[in-house]
């Protein structure tokens, strides 16, 4: 028989190639480019590297019938719900929650060797579980399920697929208890919408505690009715002369409901009796000569502090304390201490006696900056160490008896995670006074052992703290933060057998499409295998 007007054999073989790639799903609904449905992200391949990841079996593919079951109290549905948040969007699925039913995607809590936070993650044919001894355990789970799907899943419109789950199961847990982000909004400040994004941002990396440097010299950033003049005045300013800003008190409760929501407990940090100018210019008796200093708007530090001797300097220390635990669920208030060059050492450790006690009476631990060991820190008080390399042997030594007499020791060593340095001398933003620090020097060492002296026991996790003297934007926090700041996390979350560069490098650059797919501006080093765009 004739092939019918304007058909020929070539056209016949054409279209039977067609219909082989069509029956193979190479042009199916929700299809993905051939190396992606060929090869799931292997289970080891996140930030931060687990416990451990044994593959095995058939992968799990995420389709329009996927439910997600949670089996539990309300929080673990609140977990479940946050999963579809993200999942929904990317697949065009509607990924209904349910409490019964078998297979799909299961979050369940379960008694366990997880501890506080861990969790373990099966995945295969029939479905992926997620189980768990406590919602936290859950919702750092899901950061792992997000990372073992392709990186377009963050997208917030409709992508291609598929969705697939490598098979096998990841057991994971936190080595350190504290695992920390800290962004400074004294220096500039950050409406409450840029915190959220960071949150969300750092969560990710399962981080559990979100620093607030709320007052320095350039801005006080939290309303204290006691003491208005803090905020309106104190807070009206900051580096450069802007307009600066603070949080209300709604505010400020809007932040530390949406940290919990993300599993983070809000630190707020009140730094004090230096870095003090906002509220020295806010109220002039709180000056030892009853005269207010003008606004500073400069990044000079070292030259302001509260009067010691005046019994007003802790009515104020009392009433900015008892008000601002009252906002604050979480277990830690962060006294600062740090830089206090005008406050003589006998000064200082009189200063520090009647403080600490104030916290424990607001029900709060004191976290105070390593100089706080050079005092007399309280039971059960954590010091967070920001000294370098070259810090001088007698100030390290003065924090390791410290650890040794049973204080708790936050790691954040300048010149390795504070996300503020420039990677390098042609970067943009950031200072150097630490030195410049390039992704392998923020993530190439042990906490366990990077203090001599210190007894591994003692280090009871990191943090990694963002000073903004420089940053005034979202991209500038974005461009500091990544992609440094999944180095720390995993330094606080991976057993130190984990840890080593040559594998941490291969699975950042897996995060580089991730990060695109967030529109997470950052930085691309040099030292990391990037893929391309």
């Amino acid at each position: 028989m004739r092939p019918n007007h304007g058909t020929t054999p070539r056209t016949f073989r054409v279209l039977a190639t067609l219909l082989l790639l069509a029956a193979a799903g190479a042009f199916g609904v929700g299809a993905a480019p051939n190396v992606q449905a060929a090869a799931p992200s292997p289970l080891d391949r996140v930030v931060p590297a687990p416990v451990s990841a044994k593959p095995g079996g058939t992968p799990y593919r995420i389709t329009r019938a996927t439910r997600i079951r949670v089996d539990g109290p309300a929080e673990v549905r609140r977990v479940g719900a946050y999963l579809a948040g993200i999942l929904r969007p990317s697949t065009g699925y509607p990924l209904p929650l349910t409490d019964h039913g078998s297979g799909d995607i299961r979050l369940r809590l379960r008694s366990g060797d997880f501890g506080a936070e861990g969790y373990r993650l099966h995945s295969g044919a029939g479905g992926v579980t997620l189980t768990a001894r406590t919602p936290a355990g859950l919702f750092h789970g899901v950061q792992t399920l997000r990372q073992l799907l392709p990186p377009a899943i963050e997208k917030k419109t409709v992508q291609r697929g598929p969705w697939r789950i490598a098979g096998g199961t990841v057991e994971d847990r936190p080595r350190y208890a504290y695992r920390g982000a800290m962004l400074d909004v004294a220096r500039h400040f950050f409406t409450v919408a840029q915190v959220k994004r960071y949150i969300d941002q750092v969560a990710l990396y399962k981080v559990n505690e979100l620093h607030l440097h709320l007052s320095d010299d350039q801005g006080w950033r939290i309303a204290v009715d006691s003491w208005p003049r803090l905020a309106a005045y104190g807070g009206a300013t900051q580096v450069g002369g802007g307009p600066g800003g603070y949080y209300t008190k709604a505010d400020y409760r809007e932040i530390v409901r949406y940290a919990a929501s993300r599993y983070l407990e809000v630190v707020p940090e009140i730094d004090m009796p230096g870095h003090t100018n906002a509220a020295l210019s806010s109220y002039a008796e709180l000056n030892c000569d009853g005269v207010a200093p003008p606004p500073y708007t400069g990044t000079r530090v070292g030259f302001s502090s509260l009067c010691v001797p005046k019994e007003v300097t802790y009515d104020f220390v009392d009433d900015v304390i008892r008000e601002l635990a009252a906002l604050t669920p979480g277990r830690y208030l962060h006294i600062g201490g740090d830089e206090a060059h005008s406050t003589s050492h006998p000064d200082y450790v009189a200063f520090m006696d009647r403080v600490q006690p104030v916290v424990a009476r607001y029900g709060k631990t004191v976290i105070g900056w390593h100089q706080l060991t050079g005092a007399r820190p309280a039971p059960g008080a954590l010091a967070q160490y920001w000294g370098l390399d070259r810090t001088a042997a007698a100030e390290k030594e003065q924090v390791a008896q410290a650890a040794r007499n049973g204080t708790g020791i936050v790691l954040s060593p300048a010149d390795r995670i504070y996300l503020d340095m420039k990677y390098t001398e042609a970067t943009p933003i950031g200072t150097k006074w630490a030195g410049l620090v390039e992704v392998r020097r923020s993530y190439d060492w042990d906490p366990g052992s990077y203090l001599a002296g210190v007894p591994a026991s003692a280090v009871r996790g990191v943090e990694a703290p963002l000073w903004t003297e420089t940053v005034q934007t979202t991209a500038d926090i974005e461009y500091l933060a990544f992609p440094r700041f999944a180095g720390a996390a995993e330094l606080g979350w991976s057993p130190a057998a984990r840890l080593g560069w040559d594998g941490y490098r291969e699975r950042l650059a897996a995060q580089g499409l991730r990060w695109d797919a967030l529109g997470i501006g950052y930085y691309r080093s040099p030292q990391v295998p990037w893929p391309a765009p």
